[in-house]
């Protein structure tokens, strides 16, 4: 995490005035949170809707913290206090983030997408593992806040971080590019996610191109190539392009997939030819992982040492994640998030996978669709094919019309809707059987993992 003496932080933070605290004192960590306030770190007060920060800053000085920022649009600084005086705290967090990653000359590899961003920065990480110390972003901590937090976090000899980029609107990963001066970035995909903030994928297209806007000097943009949205936003970039897809026009495609019961190889055709094991489901995940080789060509990691590093990828959870439930049945839990890209990715791997009894599928809401969302869902339930698919059920107001597209093509004892989560699960439990599958997937919001944990 960072060390520095409040001198050096105060020049980072434009000459910033000090007061109670000599310039020499070393500062170790950033802390956002009185609660895990860490010993002799720097508290930083986040200004939110329902929150001041400033209003805990004597809590945190006595619970450990060294030194804290204040606003100057902030009456009242406290006389007794050793503060930092900046003009907007969550611009200073990132202006102390953006100067220490540049003291740790570390390799950064961005990552953004509307899915499979947290994935390919999963794989990304443990590729890169097989040559350097790696660090990358935890959890959900890819927002203006959240990646700040983790560059700072960074130990001094980390030699390459993988930092995972959100957004909702338009500026946002640009702020973050800027921030994190990549070495490469990777875009995914464009999909449906923020439709309801940006209005249409052109949209979402353009604010996903904004990783570019910190892209280092010869610094590698990787993209999925079949998308025709993104290919004319990359015909003037002065970066080298590094293109994925289905498509043999790619500099990397595969072929050959196979899908094995704990994970899916592929060979990948272009300019060089390999051959690749992942031990993660789905053919749209041979995309996210060839975007990974791409990029870990473009470094100079060799074949072997890229095979290394998927064999021992440590996945964040609910992706996909393949669990054991009672009585033998196959548990898919890919509750973390949903969009109709990804519900129909995830559709097509359980309709391909072979040695299950039975294969149901439970799906929730999917959140952030704007003014077409239950069109969406309607047509995310006709494409579910009844000869692949045992059973239908759906949670969630607007998953209702996920069961009535299901219900073109679906018997009605085969597409159920459920308003209720504790009757979804006694239902799930009275149907499956030993050998049987059901995949689980819905929004963050519907927290459709506890019908997962429900039947472990």
């Amino acid at each position: 995490m960072i060390r520095e003496s409040v001198s050096t932080m105060a020049k980072w933070l434009n000459d910033a005035d000090i007061i109670n605290i000599s310039e020499d004192t070393s500062i170790a960590g950033v802390c956002t949170d009185t609660r895990n306030i860490l010993p002799g770190s720097l508290f930083i007060p986040i200004v939110g809707e329902r929150f001041n920060g400033h209003d805990f800053v004597k809590q945190a000085i006595d619970r450990g913290a060294k030194a804290a920022l204040w606003s100057t649009k902030e009456a009242d600084a406290p006389e007794d206090l050793p503060l930092i005086f900046v003009e907007d705290t969550i611009e200073a967090l990132q202006q102390l983030a953006k100067h220490y990653l540049r003291t740790i000359g570390a390799k950064v590899i961005a990552v953004t997408g509307s899915n499979g961003k947290t994935t390919t920065k999963d794989m990304m990480a443990a590729v890169c593992e097989t040559l350097w110390k790696v660090q990358k972003t935890q959890g959900n901590f890819n927002n203006h806040i959240g990646m700040p937090l983790t560059i700072l976090a960074l130990q001094k000899d980390t030699e390459a971080v993988i930092l995972e980029m959100g957004m909702s609107g338009f500026g946002e990963i640009e702020l973050l590019s800027q921030i994190a001066e990549p070495d490469a970035a990777i875009i995914t995909n464009i999909g449906e996610s923020h439709l309801q903030d940006l209005g249409s994928r052109e949209n979402i297209a353009k604010a996903k191109m904004e990783i570019a806007k910190g892209l280092k000097d010869g610094a590698p943009l990787v993209f999925h190539g079949d998308e025709p949205l993104l290919t004319p936003l990359t015909e003037q970039s002065p970066h080298p392009l590094l293109t994925f897809g289905h498509r043999d026009t790619n500099r990397y495609f595969p072929q050959e997939i196979v899908h094995e019961p704990n994970g899916t190889r592929f060979n990948v055709g272009g300019n060089e030819i390999g051959s690749y094991f992942i031990t993660v489901l789905g053919a749209h995940n041979v995309l996210n992982a060839i975007a990974v080789i791409a990029t870990a060509r473009w470094f100079g990691i060799e074949d072997h040492k890229i095979n290394l590093g998927f064999q021992s990828v440590q996945m964040t959870g609910m992706r996909l994640e393949q669990l054991s439930g009672a009585d033998g049945v196959t548990i898919i839990n890919d509750a973390y998030n949903a969009s109709p890209t990804s519900v129909k990715a995830a559709l097509e791997l359980v309709q391909d996978m072979k040695g299950h009894q039975n294969k149901y599928v439970v799906l929730g809401d999917m959140l952030e669709l704007g003014e077409a969302e239950e069109m969406f869902h309607f047509d995310t339930g006709a494409m579910i094919d009844p000869a692949a698919i045992t059973g239908v059920f759906t949670y969630g107001t607007l998953s209702e019309h996920i069961q009535k597209g299901a219900l073109r093509r679906f018997e009605e004892e085969r597409a159920m809707h459920f308003s209720d989560k504790p009757a979804l699960i006694s239902h799930l439990k009275s149907v499956l059987k030993s050998d049987d599958l059901v995949l689980i997937k819905g929004s963050r919001g519907m927290k459709l993992e506890e019908v997962a944990e429900a039947l472990l």
